[in-house]
């Protein structure tokens, strides 16, 4: 009988594991959609990333809802030539996911070229099976 237990027990953390590691796949999934959508520009695929509720801090303090967020980036005044994400972690808890990264990036906001080098905090929510960001947060790097 114990060893029955240790083998459920097993069994069980298997599937846990299996659950989390699927998890953790789409969310870095979203991600790359995510950051496919702020480099191309395009209206939709940013629309369809972000929940309706979304809140999107710079790190400026300038906070955006999703319409805002849309528009700065499909009209170019927010423009992303290349964006490189380093030290990425992630961590599921039900329908909620935690993203932090640092961004490093190639610019050319209002045809001014530049780049950025920030911390990032990505709230992403499961949204009827879908994973959409909530909430982002990017705070300066020092160098």
């Amino acid at each position: 009988m114990k060893k029955f237990s240790i083998l459920l027990l097993f069994l069980a953390l298997s599937f846990a594991v299996q659950a989390q590691d699927k998890a953790d796949k789409q969310v870095l999934a979203a991600v790359g959609q995510l950051k496919s959508a702020m480099i191309s520009g395009e209206r939709a695929a940013l629309d369809e990333i972000a929940a309706p509720e979304l809140s999107y801090g710079h790190s400026s303090g300038k906070v955006e809802d999703k319409a805002t967020f849309v528009e700065s980036i499909a009209s170019g005044k927010s423009d992303f030539v290349s964006i490189e994400l380093k030290n990425q972690n992630v961590q599921v808890s039900g329908k909620t996911a935690l993203v932090r990264h640092e961004l490093h990036a190639k610019t050319n906001d209002g045809g001014k070229p530049g780049e950025v080098h920030l911390g990032i905090l990505l709230v992403f929510q499961k949204q009827h099976g879908q994973w959409k960001l909530l909430g982002r947060q990017a705070f300066k790097l020092a160098y």
